[in-house]
Parts: C-alpha cells; sequence; structure tokens
C-alpha cells in the first residue's frame, strides 16, 4: 500500500507488539487510533506517538470482545481522519493449565478476544476499505498457528482458528474482485513482552517465555512490511519459520518434540506460582510496556543455538520418515 500518511487502527496497543507497532507507524508520520482496556496505559503511548512530528494519535479504551464497541471504535476512525488504511488486530490473552483444570469462562475469554476480536475486527474495517476501495487488515496470530503447544490450548485454538479465518476473508474478496483489500497473518514466534507476566496460569507453575525470544521491534517492522508489500502470511522469527516444514512433512514428531520442549523450558525449573486469572478478564494496571524484560544478546544467543539443535533433529528425523 502507497499511502505516505495512513490512517492505521491498532488494537491491543497498549503493551507489547500492538505498542511497537503503534510506535513505529508514529516515527513514519501516521495518523493513528489506538486500543486497548487499559486506559492509562491507552493514554501513555499515545502520548509517546504524538511526541512524533506529524503524527496524530488517539485513544479508544475497547474490548475487542464486545462487537458494538468495535464498530464504535471504527466509526471514531472515520470520524476522525475519514477513512481506514490499515487495521491491526494485535489484542490477545491467554490462560496456561492442562484443559480440565482451566476455567470453562476463562477458556471462553481467550476465544472471544483472541479469535472473536479479531472477527470483530474485520467487520467493522473491511466496510469501511470497500467503500475506500483499498485497504490493509493485519491479523497477530502466532507460530502456534502451525503447531500445537500443552498447558496453551485456548491460545493454540485460536490462533489455528485465525489462519483459517484470514483464508476464508482473502477468498471471499477475491472472488468479489477486491484486488486492493489485502489480509494478512503475521505468526511471531516467543517475543519479549510484557504478555507472560499478566496471563493466566492454572499450572502452578511460574511461566516465562520460551527460548528463543524475539523483539516486539522484530514483529513491527513486518507489520510495516505487510502494510508496504501485502502478503498472505508473515512467520516472524528463525525459529518460527525453522518449524514449518517438519511441521507439515512430520506433525506426530514435531508435536513429541515441542511437548517436550514447553515442559522443560516454558516454565521456571523449580519455582512455583500461585494461581490466577491474570488478565483475561482485566487489564494490568499502570503505564504499560513494549518490552518484557525477557531478551537478552547473549541469552538469547544460547536459546537460538539450543532451539535450532532442537529444530534441526525434528527435521532430519522427517526427511527419514519421507524416506522410509
Amino acid at each position: 500500500m502507497q499511502v505516505e500518511h495512513p490512517v492505521v487502527v491498532i488494537t491491543g496497543a497498549s503493551s507489547g507488539i500492538g505498542r511497537a507497532t503503534a510506535l513505529g507507524f508514529a516515527r513514519r508520520g501516521a495518523s493513528l487510533v489506538l486500543a486497548a482496556r487499559g486506559a492509562e496505559a491507552l493514554e501513555a503511548v499515545a502520548d509517546a506517538c504524538r511526541a512524533h512530528k506529524g503524527t496524530r494519535a488517539i485513544a479508544v479504551p475497547t474490548d475487542v470482545a464486545d462487537p458494538a464497541a468495535v464498530s464504535a471504535l471504527a466509526g471514531r476512525a472515520v470520524r476522525a481522519y475519514g477513512r481506514i488504511d490499515v487495521w491491526v488486530n494485535a489484542a490477545a490473552v491467554a490462560v496456561f493449565g492442562a484443559v480440565e483444570d482451566v476455567p470453562l469462562d476463562e477458556t471462553r475469554r481467550v476465544l472471544d478476544v483472541n479469535l472473536m476480536g479479531c472477527v470483530h475486527g474485520a467487520r467493522a474495517a473491511l466496510p469501511v476499505m470497500r467503500r475506500q476501495g483499498s485497504g490493509v487488515l493485519v491479523d497477530v496470530s502466532s507460530v502456534l498457528g502451525l503447531v500445537t503447544s500443552p498447558y496453551n490450548s485456548a491460545y493454540t485454538m485460536t490462533k489455528h482458528a485465525l489462519r483459517a479465518f484470514d483464508g476464508c476473508l482473502r477468498q471471499e474478496l477475491w472472488l468479489e474482485g477486491q484486488r486492493d483489500i489485502h489480509v494478512c497473518s503475521v505468526l511471531p514466534a516467543t517475543i519479549d513482552t510484557p504478555f507472560f507476566r499478566h496471563l493466566a496460569n492454572r499450572t502452578g507453575r511460574a511461566v516465562r517465555a520460551m527460548p528463543p525470544v524475539y523483539t516486539p521491534r522484530r514483529v513491527a517492522r513486518a507489520i510495516r512490511g505487510a502494510v508496504r508489500r501485502p502478503r498472505h502470511e508473515i512467520v516472524v522469527g528463525p525459529a518460527g519459520r525453522a518449524l514449518r516444514v517438519p511441521a507439515a512433512l512430520s506433525p506426530g514428531l514435531v508435536e513429541k518434540v515441542l511437548a517436550v520442549k514447553v515442559d522443560r523450558t516454558h516454565f521456571v525449573r523449580g519455582e512455583r506460582a500461585p494461581h490466577t486469572a491474570g488478565t483475561v478478564f482485566a487489564p494490568p494496571p499502570g503505564p504499560g510496556s513494549v518490552d518484557g524484560g525477557w531478551h537478552g544478546t547473549a541469552r538469547t544467543a544460547g536459546r537460538r543455538a539450543a532451539a535450532a539443535t532442537v529444530v534441526t533433529a525434528a527435521f532430519a528425523a522427517a526427511r527419514r520418515a519421507m524416506r522410509a
């Protein structure tokens, strides 16, 4: 999309990937409509965006699980700026726990935010984009849309479903002849955001970001790249890209390898944690942040090497399975 100063709506803009994306677009003079549940954090990122010359930003507290609120968000964008060039669905929550241990209301809430929030966003943004004849819808999925993970079933379900939803949208738009409206799925690997400190936890074990860990700014660059040159899917992070072929060729093996990796590296060994609903039903307090404190150059280099070893072993086993 060749729009010099696009109008960009971002959900989940108060922290992590959404916040990094907002700041990245702000540096390029975009007009921003920022949405999240936490008003304090949302105003903080809007202020940071407005500090960049030529950037306009408005904060609209929004629960994406509420379709009326998301429709109102789109209306606010059009009233303020007259159009919507880019809509980024980045809001997400998660609950860690075995399937039978997670309260059903928490599972439903994850589905409502992560999946239905994107459905609501699409239904709000696409009519505007059809009227103006162009636009880019970006949904932040995950590499967990390609593979599965124990103790994270609700989140993983939503990311698989979101890839399918985006594919359906692309088909419908193509059949309509809408060649200038694009839908892109961005699939990050593990990202250094506050997400892992705020998730609901029903495991009794302390959760950490599973290595290797990449920066939110890397995902923000990928999102901006998807806007400049739309593609169906973008996987962010070498570890995520390396999983695609083994997952397709030998899904059973990859399932087992990742089960062990998650069990061993997604939790802090020997550290217990209280059962909590985290931010599934309420936003975290405070001004929010982009980073979660999981990333470090030396530490990440070691984690990447370990992850590469696991992926290489899975790929080699997949090739042997093909030859058998």
